[in-house]
């Protein structure tokens, strides 16, 4: 009987070993993607910024000298009327953008106003299309020989270039961003608030002032704040339109390209960095002081039909999305005409002239090859990343730096991010120097660039999906990446779409991220465009222009599409039984 005994004991025993061994590999698999990951974005992230940041501390020999680069900056006038010109410009476009995405909001959320879908999509319209779009559009209404220069004169200015045009162009371009933010704000509102007013017989006036704008606070402090962070930062609107006007992100490429002090544009890009950073860490502290505007109690407002309020803010949003049609419209209109003012007949001699003579057909080829590079890659990197933070156990001391790393970019606008790859990846010592001017180069900082967008719209999908699929997935012993491919990737095909589709986009669309950083071979269709308006070609510029947004609309409607089909054949558990 003894002798018996070791041997029944010894049967269950390595089978337990052969499966602990088996979940032990599986996580390891887990940790070890974790930390590729972490390296890549320290790599292609937080890099390039510290090496902007000691490039600032050192002269031009590579020697310490503290804060000299500060203090020979706040010592030239010309930069420090730069500074003074982007805070205005910020300033003042976000006064005026916030107010009127605010109306449009209101109206898309309180109003039963017909077409509320269109109405959406065309405010969408300048996320389709490069910024300088709005700038050369501007340019043929209001320049010296505008179609409607004489409107000028009722607001006393003597031309559009400079201040004027620059903050026409920005709050046509940041619109789209702000009316989002606004949009999700009021769409969180408690009816029985409302309700309860209308018991007390409270007026219209004092629950807007009481209840919504309470209501919608946050949303407003955020839309605020990126919209001046957006002015500040962008390149494209005052290269084209600002004339004499210089900004700190013209600034940043003037010190860079045209003169080689590295130095003083190290120092320059951490002045545009310093808002965004400030814009983030506002948010974050906003974002946890925020309480749920819906809780499980609370009952969804729902506007009722009033003729006379329906009616005012349908005219409104027509005219908010005249505006954008106007701005758009003009930038076709006169990429087809032959030659502007003088002969508007219909031409294609633009398309053919910046397609075939400037040779913008490579540089179009060039931008569709780094979306959809940007679009497969980033969407796996960054779906993956977040899978791993959030599906998966273990490693916990890398998972506070990697959560740090994909929201960092939220803060880091694109110009400086582009002048932090020149600064390190074209250093000899470096062992990545070759990657620099390659397509590649140019995919890893458009995915850094827009990272952390991809990632939260990851994070949301995943902390939907109850976290006992993981649990029930662990206890069967069966491996996580299979439950990734089985259940989790089917469920979360729509987020995956929705980040595609903006990688892709943005890829399409973004100047100034790159701008350092492309070459002869690998120049963008967006950069071609850039160099196109410097040459006096703005028909051209406008052809180009009109053709990258109208890519982005059509690939924008694919995915839609494939959105539409997804949902069908994977998400058919969501109907009702």
């Amino acid at each position: 009987m003894s002798a018996v005994m070791p041997s029944t004991a010894a049967l269950p025993t390595r089978p337990n070993a052969g499966l602990k061994q088996r979940i032990h590999w599986s996580e390891r698999i887990a940790h070890g993607l974790l930390a590729l990951i972490t390296l890549a974005l320290l790599v292609f992230l937080a890099a390039p910024l510290v090496a902007m940041l000691v490039l600032a501390f050192e002269d031009k020999s590579g020697g310490f000298i503290g804060l000299g680069n500060f203090v020979a900056y706040l010592a030239s006038p010309a930069l420090l009327q730069s500074l003074g010109h982007s805070l205005f410009v910020s300033l003042l476009a976000t006064a005026i953008t916030v107010p009127l995405a605010f109306g449009f909001a209101y109206a898309l959320t309180r109003s039963c106003m017909p077409a509320k879908g269109l109405v959406r999509t065309i405010s969408l319209v300048p996320l389709l299309a490069p910024t300088l779009l709005s700038a050369i559009s501007l340019i043929y209404w209001f320049g010296n020989q505008g179609a409607a220069k004489g409107l000028l004169q009722w607001f006393g200015l003597a031309n559009i270039y400079g201040a004027p045009g620059i903050v026409i162009g920005e709050c046509f371009a940041i619109f789209p961003h702000v009316s989002m933010i606004l949009v999700s704000a009021l769409a969180l509102s408690d009816a029985r608030l409302y309700e309860a007013a209308d018991a007390l017989g409270t007026s219209t006036t004092r629950k807007f002032f009481t209840i919504t704008l309470p209501g919608a606070k946050y949303g407003l402090i955020s839309a605020t704040l990126v919209s001046f962070t957006l002015v500040m930062t962008d390149f494209g609107i005052p290269k084209v339109i600002g004339g004499n006007y210089n900004m700190l992100a013209t600034d940043v490429f003037k010190l860079v390209i045209g003169q080689q002090d590295f130095q003083r544009g190290a120092v320059v890009g951490l002045l545009l960095l310093t808002p965004a950073l400030l814009t983030f860490v506002v948010d974050w502290l906003l974002q946890r002081k925020q309480t749920a505007m819906l809780g499980a109690r609370a009952v969804p407002y729902r506007p009722k039909p009033v003729a006379w309020f329906d009616g005012l803010m349908t005219a409104y949003a027509v005219l908010i999305c005249a505006l954008m049609l106007a701005m758009l419209g003009m930038a076709v209109f006169a990429s087809f005409a032959t030659f502007w003012p003088y002969k508007l007949a219909p031409s294609l001699a633009h398309y053919q002239m910046g397609l075939f003579d400037a040779e913008v057909a490579d540089a179009f080829v060039v931008s569709l090859k780094l979306a959809a590079n940007t679009a497969l890659f980033g969407t796996a990197i960054v779906f993956g990343g977040a899978y791993l933070l959030e599906k998966t156990k273990g490693f916990d001391a890398l998972r506070p730096l990697l959560r740090l790393l994909s929201t960092l970019p939220m803060a880091v606008p694109g110009l400086v991010l582009g002048l932090g790859y020149i600064l390190f990846f074209n250093l000899p010592a470096n062992p990545l120097h070759g990657l620099y001017q390659t397509l590649p180069l140019l995919v890893a900082c458009t995915v850094a660039h827009f990272y952390t967008t991809g990632h939260l719209t990851a994070t949301t999908a995943l902390k939907a999906l109850d976290a006992e699929f993981e649990a029930v997935s662990a206890s069967l012993k069966v491996p996580f990446y299979k439950t990734f491919w089985r259940v989790t990737l089917p469920i979360c095909l729509p987020a995956l779409v929705d980040i595609a589709r903006y990688f892709f986009v943005n890829a399409m669309t973004t100047i100034s991220a790159l701008v350092f950083l492309y070459s002869p071979t690998t120049k963008v269709a967006a950069i071609a465009i850039l160099n196109l308006d410097e040459s006096g070609e703005n028909a051209a510029a406008a052809a180009m222009a009109v053709l990258i947004t109208l890519a982005s609309t059509v690939v924008s409607l694919v995915f839609m599409a494939l959105s539409a089909w997804v949902g069908k054949r994977s998400q058919a558990w969501r109907a009702p039984g």
